[in-house]
């Protein structure tokens, strides 16, 4: 991964833009990373991985309700005596 101080990338933003399409790039200020450039195909399979991680968490902690007797007239039924 490339790093470029802030100064540096912005001199050279078309140079860290081309450089992002292969890899991401680390822009630092005062020697300390505050933001990441990369290409879209990459944030795009990273929200993905974020969304499908979340979704088999969902997954797993809906099957372990299920096997405990938690239906949705249980829940439904514990939320009305909160009132």
């Amino acid at each position: 991964m490339r790093t470029v101080s802030a100064s540096e990338a912005r001199q050279g933003w078309a140079e860290v833009l081309e450089a992002a399409r292969h890899e991401p790039v680390v822009i630092q200020r005062q020697r300390r990373d505050v933001a990441v450039v990369m290409s879209m195909d990459e944030y795009e399979r990273l929200v993905n991985l974020n969304v499908a991680e979340f979704q088999r968490f969902c997954n797993r902690v809906g099957a372990k309700a299920q096997e405990t007797g938690m239906t949705e007239e249980v829940l439904e039924g514990l939320l009305s005596s909160e009132d």
